[in-house]
């Protein structure tokens, strides 16, 4: 899955936050509703989304976490 070709960030965008492309719907929402139990086909047919759109999202969470760097802190 290469997520750059469905997230996009545009600051006229909701503030830049990352969103599926043509939308309006940030990754983040739907983060928050997978987590919640909402199921693919439901985000999909709610918000109007393609299943890749939903799936890139998942793709951009892993990339971004991939990416971070965690530096244990001394006790």
């Amino acid at each position: 899955m290469e997520w750059r070709e469905h997230i996009v960030a545009d600051p006229e965008v909701l503030t830049g936050k990352p969103v599926i492309r043509g939308s309006r719907v940030a990754v983040e929402f739907v983060l928050d509703l997978l987590v919640q139990g909402w199921a693919e086909a439901d985000i999909c047919r709610e918000y109007r989304l393609d299943q890749a759109g939903v799936r890139a999202c998942l793709a951009y969470a892993r990339a971004r976490l991939t990416d971070e760097k965690v530096f244990p802190a001394a006790a």
